[in-house]
């Protein structure tokens, strides 16, 4: 474990020298993140100025749901952004391969090969947004609430990351992953607002086929106080289940993985 650390380390260093030689571009590509998700935001202002709750559902409390999936999806966005790029990037070039013939995990590789900053955009909404709406929800920070918080959005970032390697791994099949992970990814958008709001085929796919209610309702459910049970704690048991389950699907890709030919 270690060593892996000490190498995310040294490609993140490697990373960032690349992004400061054209320090405008990092910061394009984080401020244009930023306004794409207060693009969001400012569309559920609006409608919530005209409705004073949905299903009982303030605007602070939506705010703090959108919030936590905001962080969640940040962590993803950041640290596994690559997953996007392996067909068309890695396994139709012939660049994947490099990946097998070097003494590290090949998943492990792949994901340090690039941090996108984009993804900091994102970090920085969500945590204004949480900070905000939990200020104006009276929501008390204690350490053990910030605990949850923490444990929380980490749980739910691995959420992210877990669906979405599910799908690339399509790559090694079909070459182009992207329209698979997009069509599931998309389906995160469900999960900006309370599932109670929904009809309950919708929820029961966001909590257990699509578990992004884990990374954004459940939380922000049990930090406002209402009552939703045991699936308040369920975020990590959740993310480490399809955290295992993603990786075993990676590993059978890898086998079946022949290279392009190029």
């Amino acid at each position: 474990m270690r060593r892996y650390l000490s190498l995310y380390w040294y490609f993140l260093l490697q990373r960032f020298k690349i992004l400061m030689e054209y320090r405008v571009n990092f910061f394009i590509g984080a401020f244009s993140t930023f306004l794409m998700q207060s693009a969001g935001v400012l569309a559920v202002w609006v409608i919530m100025r005209q409705i004073p709750d949905i299903n009982g559902w303030t605007l602070n409390e939506i705010l703090l749901i959108y919030g936590l999936l905001t962080l969640a999806k940040s962590i993803n966005h950041m640290f596994a952004d690559n997953l996007w790029t392996i067909g068309w990037g890695y396994i139709r070039p012939g660049g994947f391969d490099r990946f097998l013939v070097r003494p590290i995990n090949p998943l492990f590789h792949l994901l340090a090969d690039r941090f996108c900053h984009d993804g900091i955009g994102n970090l920085l909404v969500g945590a204004v947004l949480v900070g905000l709406s939990s200020h104006a929800l009276g929501v008390v920070w204690t350490p053990l609430t910030l605990l949850y918080l923490i444990v929380a959005v980490i749980s739910g970032g691995v959420i992210f990351i877990a669906l979405n390697l599910i799908t690339a791994t399509s790559a090694f099949f079909i070459i182009e992953s992207i329209p698979i992970t997009q069509v599931i990814f998309n389906t995160h958008e469900f999960a900006r607002v309370p599932l109670t709001i929904y009809p309950r085929a919708i929820g029961l796919v966001m909590t257990w086929l699509i578990p992004y209610g884990f990374a954004s309702f459940y939380p922000a459910s049990q930090l406002l106080g209402r009552d939703v049970g045991v699936l308040a704690w369920l975020s990590p048991v959740v993310a480490v289940i399809l955290a295992v389950l993603s990786y075993q699907v990676w590993l059978f890709g890898l086998r079946h993985y022949s290279g392009t030919g190029s």
